[in-house]
């Protein structure tokens, strides 16, 4: 367990240092730090709504991400911050394809 904890930390002090702690196409990753408290680690929903199965489409999800949608809950009536368009389209597929 401390090995897989050291990763982790390299992984984030590396992330520090470069400036990105993801890469672009990283959805999964991206989700599970970012979204995964809310909507729970497999889109099963906990403080957030359930997606697995969302009808919202890649783009929409894309969109609500980076731009926010007013009189929506917090975070998501302002744009993620610190995500990138493409990031943003990576977390989507990602939520996409969850099951």
């Amino acid at each position: 367990m401390k090995v897989v904890h050291g990763v982790v930390l390299l992984a984030l002090v590396l992330g520090l240092m470069t400036g990105s702690l993801f890469a672009a196409d990283d959805g999964g990753a991206i989700y599970k730090s970012k979204c995964a408290m809310c909507h729970g680690p497999n889109g099963e929903g906990k403080m957030g709504p359930k997606l697995v199965g969302t009808s919202m489409s890649e783009a929409q999800i894309a969109d609500q991400l980076t731009k926010g949608v007013a009189g929506k809950k917090a975070p998501h009536s302002k744009p993620m911050s610190g995500l990138t368009d493409d990031q943003a389209k990576a977390v989507a597929a990602y939520v996409k394809g969850l099951k």
